[in-house]
């Protein structure tokens, strides 16, 4: 009799829609594929790792599934393509152990369940230290950002749109006529961001700008 496969899920995020995901998508397919996992859903967010709970609609998507026991594990390239913040990270990872799903991510080849079940205690530790991590490289960039615009501004450099080039509220909406047309379609705000991969902040001027 043939074995009955390991149901997963592919958990994938990037930041913004110029970054790519078929990478990722590629190395955990192949994994699963050694493994003998059947891979039921691909869940993809272009999001910040900084976003709150709410916004991530990759994680509640996951998450959803292991509530509804349609898979046993969750795979992820990083710690880092779960969160930059510890808290959603481990939040995320307990609700997965409540369901009895385990997470595994491909860089460190490592699980938060051990095959009986239980907690892995090595991966509980690596969890905390990986998520440090990207959290304090998440802070290390935005210190960055910030010391080189001010560098910038005392070298008397312009920062911002040039003056005279400010778009009208016509001109605005024709620019987006993308996230227009998802709007008037009924779209919510946070699915308009991931249909038409801009972001949220974007859709959320735009329809300002349509209701103004």
């Amino acid at each position: 009799m043939k074995k009955s496969q390991i149901p997963v899920a592919i958990l994938v995020r990037v930041s913004t829609a110029k970054q790519e995901t078929a990478r990722q998508i590629s190395e955990l397919r192949q994994y699963a594929d050694g493994k003998g996992y059947e891979v039921i859903e691909v869940c993809q967010e272009t999001i910040s790792g900084s976003a709150e709970d709410h916004e991530r609609d990759g994680l509640r998507r996951a998450e959803q599934l292991a509530r509804d026991c349609k898979i046993k594990k969750v795979l992820v390239h990083e710690i880092s393509r779960i969160a930059r913040r510890n808290s959603v990270a481990h939040r995320f990872v307990e609700t997965l152990e409540d369901c009895n799903v385990s997470l595994y991510w491909h860089a460190q080849s490592i699980e938060t369940l051990l095959p009986n079940g239980k907690r892995n205690p090595a991966a509980g530790i690596m969890l905390a230290l990986l998520a440090e991590m990207a959290r304090n490289e998440s802070e290390t960039l935005r210190e960055r950002i910030k010391s080189g615009l001010v560098l910038a501004r005392k070298r008397g450099v312009v920062l911002g749109r040039r003056k005279g080039t400010t778009l009208t509220r016509d001109q605005f909406l024709q620019k987006h006529k993308d996230i227009l047309r998802q709007l008037k379609a009924g779209q919510s705000v946070r699915n308009v961001a991931k249909i038409v991969g801009k972001g949220i902040s974007t859709v959320q001027r735009v329809k300002a700008a349509l209701t103004a």
